[in-house]
């Protein structure tokens, strides 16, 4: 399976949170657990998205799910 952050952001976008997961789901670098987190955010479970924001290394934050979206690209394209 080929995989892309920006792929797995974008999938979110459209409101296609199944699919964002299944593709985000089997990896662990840091950029993965920012993201996995992001969803389970979407999704409302907390306590899972504390968990994938601290294995990135970074407490959960508190802002708006917009906000985090784009904050999420601007990390990802910078690098």
């Amino acid at each position: 399976m080929s995989y892309d952050h920006i792929q797995v952001l974008n999938l979110a976008k459209e409101g296609k949170w199944d699919e964002a997961h299944q593709l985000v789901q089997a990896y662990s670098d840091k950029y993965s657990c920012l993201i996995h987190g992001y969803l389970h955010r979407i999704e409302g479970d907390l306590s899972n998205a504390n968990y994938w924001y601290q294995r990135a290394g970074e407490e959960m934050p508190d802002n708006l799910l917009d906000v985090e979206m784009n904050r999420l690209y601007a990390l990802l394209t910078a690098r």
